[in-house]
């Protein structure tokens, strides 16, 4: 099918100005790419504000941030964690420049201090101090393995550090609950660490298992032997899908 495409011309040239025929079908898909680029736009603006209240601790979670952007900004469309994560590191960059490289490495230094003290339950750094995407308001995440987290949290007190808080959580992982326990550490320099106890029979599923639900890769994190390398020759590398 085909329709008359007017266009504006100087009265002059109107005399000599045809109608073009142009196919139907060249609307249709030019009206296709502006409803794309629209949505990729929307989706950007959300991602940027679930981002936003990430970055600013209003939010702790990418599923809370993102449903609480999109209402904001009254959009039915959400990004993915990717997408947000992609924002949050450019709003910590912008902000943050090279002092972000000073706390990453101090960060790392932190995590290497508290997995000597827990060398016993085999400790893995995860999280952004792990992937290096960590900014001002990121916790230092560690996992450990232990029949009885009382035993960590004793080890922890042992080593002289405070002890904040700790709780069980429960969660659902391929249809199965998973209890963990959570032990919330502050140190001198005001950075936090969380430590996750889990049990003992997770640790080789999990190294094989577990995929970031932002990143989409498996969640390998750096043992002790790891980080230590890591330190010593490549203290600020990221490990993120490329």
């Amino acid at each position: 099918m085909w329709v008359s495409e007017n266009r504006s011309l100087p009265f002059k040239q109107q005399h000599l100005h045809k109608k073009i025929q142009v196919p139907i079908e060249n609307f249709v898909v030019r009206g296709k790419v502006l409803k794309e680029h629209r949505l990729t736009n929307l989706r950007r603006r959300v991602a940027r504000e679930a981002a936003t209240l990430l970055y600013t601790s209003q939010e702790k979670e990418y599923k809370q941030a993102k449903k609480r952007a999109a209402k904001t900004l009254k959009a039915r469309v959400l990004p993915s964690n990717l997408e947000v994560a992609e924002e949050l590191d450019k709003i910590a960059e912008q902000k943050e420049r090279s002092s972000r490289r000073d706390l990453l490495l101090r960060m790392r230094k932190e995590g290497l201090e508290i997995m000597k003290t827990l060398k016993g339950f085999n400790p893995r750094l995860v999280g952004s101090v792990w992937r290096g995407t960590a900014h001002k308001n990121s916790d230092i995440d560690i996992i450990a393995f232990s029949q009885d987290p009382k035993t960590v949290i004793d080890q922890l007190r042992k080593a002289g550090y405070d002890v904040a808080s700790s709780e069980w959580r429960s969660v659902t992982r391929r249809g199965k609950k998973e209890s963990s326990f959570h032990i919330h550490v502050a140190l001198f320099s005001g950075d936090e660490v969380e430590v996750t106890v889990r049990a003992p029979d997770a640790l080789a599923r999990e190294r094989h298992v577990e995929k970031c639900e932002i990143y989409g890769d498996d969640v390998t994190g750096l043992n002790l032997p790891q980080l230590l390398k890591i330190l010593k020759e490549r203290p600020f590398e990221k490990f993120v899908p490329t």
